[in-house]
Order: C-alpha cells, then structure tokens, then sequence
C-alpha cells in the first residue's frame, strides 16, 4: 500500500514531512485536508485527532508528527 499523508494548506510540519518523504524517494499519496470535508473526517476517523500531517501506512497510523518522529518510522518500515 502506497502510505497515505493527510495534511493542511500552510502547515510548516505538513511541508517538512513533504520535502523530507520526497528528497527520501518514499513514495505517498498526498491529501490536503483543508476545505474538504470528507477528507478531514476520515483523517480524524483514522486517527481520533484533527492534527495534521496525520499518515497512514497500510493501516498503521502516525499522527500529529515532525520529521523526528517520521524518521524512525521510515526505518521501522524499511522505507529509509
């Protein structure tokens, strides 16, 4: 499953976790939750929280986080 990333227009954390998945050549699909509905409330149904960026990967979630805790993760998940 390509990881999902829920984020927000103007998020400095969304846009570091972006630039860092991207310069890392890790593959996601990207959903900006701002102004739409239905994708904030299946972040918040995922997760529990309205924090982003919020990522799922294949069902495993990561919410409300920054790039120190998006590295290990990557490496939990082989990615980095």
């Amino acid at each position: 499953m390509t990881p999902i990333v829920y984020v927000k227009t103007g998020c400095p954390w969304c846009d570091d976790v972006i630039s860092y998945m991207e310069a890392n050549n890790v593959p996601f699909k990207q959903v900006v939750v701002s102004g739409n509905r239905e994708a904030m409330q299946e972040m918040i149904d995922l997760s529990g929280q309205s924090k982003a960026p919020t990522m799922d990967w294949d069902g495993e979630v990561l919410a409300d986080f920054g790039v120190d805790e998006l590295v290990p993760f990557l490496k939990k998940k082989g990615a980095i």
